[in-house]
C-alpha cells in the first residue's frame, strides 16, 4: 500500500490559566496510515485522540513534529495551500445534531464545499448533491428539507455525505457513532465500510470503544495520556493486548450477556444482547 499519512514526533501542549506549566496533550507521537486502510485511534477521555485528529485537520498547532500527507507537509503549507489541502481532509463529527446548520436545508449544506472549492454550474451541483444523498441511503428530495426533520442516524448520514462531497483522501471520524443508539450505530458503521470499499477511502477512526474500533479498523493505535501505549493489527490489539492499559480498557468494556459486538458475516455488523 502507498503511505498516505506520516506523523513523526508530534507534540501538543495547552496552556492552563493560573498554572505555570502547560498540559501536554500529545508527546512525541509517531503514526503511519496507508491509503485505503482504517486506522483506529482508541483511548479514554483525555488520551489525546481528538487532539491528534485536530492537528491533522489544521485546527490545532503542535509545538513539535511533522505531519505529511502524500509526502507534503501540512504544517508548513501556506494558508492558500492549506485551503486547497482541506479538500483532501474531511471530518465526521460526533454530534449529528450540532454539526448541521438548522437554518440551512440539507441541499444547501451539501453544496457549501462545492461552492467553496469547485466552479460548477448550478445544475451539476444539484446533481452531485442528489447523488451524495442517494449514496448514503437517503432520498434525493431530502435535499429540500431542514436538519430538524431528520433522526439522529439520518443526520449522521447527511454529515457523511457532506464529508465526501469533495472526494477526500482522508476522513477523520471523531467518535462518529458514539452519540447514536446501538442499532443505529451498526447501520452507520456498515455504511462507512461500504463507502470505503466503493470509494477507496482512508479513515482515521477515533473512538473510546474498542469493540467498535476492532470491527472498523485494519490497525489500531492505543493512546494513553498523550503517548502511544500499544499498536498493531485490530485483531492483535483487541484480543491479545500486551500493554496493561489496553488490557484495562478491554476489561472495562461493557459486555452484557457476553460479547457485545460480533461480526455477522455477510450481514456485516450486529448487536448481540
Amino acid at each position: 500500500m502507498n503511505r498516505l499519512l506520516e506523523i513523526r514526533g508530534l507534540s501538543v501542549q495547552y496552556s492552563r490559566p493560573g498554572r505555570q506549566s502547560p498540559m501536554t496533550a500529545l508527546d512525541g507521537i509517531d503514526l503511519d496510515v496507508d491509503s485505503g486502510e482504517t486506522m483506529g485511534i482508541v483511548g479514554e477521555s483525555g488520551s489525546g485522540k481528538t487532539t491528534l485528529g485536530n492537528v491533522i485537520l489544521g485546527l490545532v498547532r503542535p509545538v513539535a513534529g511533522s505531519v505529511l500527507l502524500n509526502g507534503e507537509s501540512i504544517l508548513a503549507a501556506t494558508p492558500r495551500r492549506r485551503r486547497q489541502l482541506s479538500r483532501d481532509l474531511q471530518i465526521i463529527f460526533q454530534d449529528p445534531y450540532g454539526s448541521l446548520n438548522p437554518m440551512r436545508t440539507v441541499g444547501q449544506t451539501l453544496e457549501e464545499p462545492l461552492l467553496a472549492h469547485l466552479s460548477l454550474p448550478r445544475r451539476q451541483r444539484r446533481d452531485r448533491v442528489a447523488d451524495a444523498l442517494d449514496r448514503v441511503g437517503l432520498e434525493r428530495q431530502d435535499g429540500g428539507r431542514y436538519p430538524g426533520s431528520f433522526s439522529g442516524g439520518q443526520r449522521q448520514r447527511i454529515a457523511i455525505a457532506r464529508a465526501l462531497m469533495l472526494d477526500p483522501k482522508l476522513v477523520v471520524c471523531d467518535e462518529a457513532v458514539s452519540a447514536l443508539d446501538l442499532s443505529i450505530q451498526s447501520q452507520i458503521l456498515n455504511l462507512l465500510r461500504s463507502l470505503q470499499q466503493e470509494l477507496g477511502l482512508t479513515l482515521l477512526f477515533i473512538s473510546h470503544d474498542l469493540a467498535v474500533v476492532r470491527y472498523m479498523s485494519d490497525r489500531v493505535t492505543v493512546l494513553h495520556h498523550g503517548n502511544v501505549a500499544e499498536r498493531g493489527t485490530a485483531e492483535q490489539v483487541c484480543t491479545r493486548p500486551t500493554d496493561p492499559y489496553t488490557q484495562r480498557l478491554l476489561a472495562a468494556a461493557p459486555t452484557p450477556g457476553g460479547t457485545r459486538w460480533r461480526s455477522a458475516g455477510s450481514a456485516g455488523y450486529e448487536v448481540r444482547a
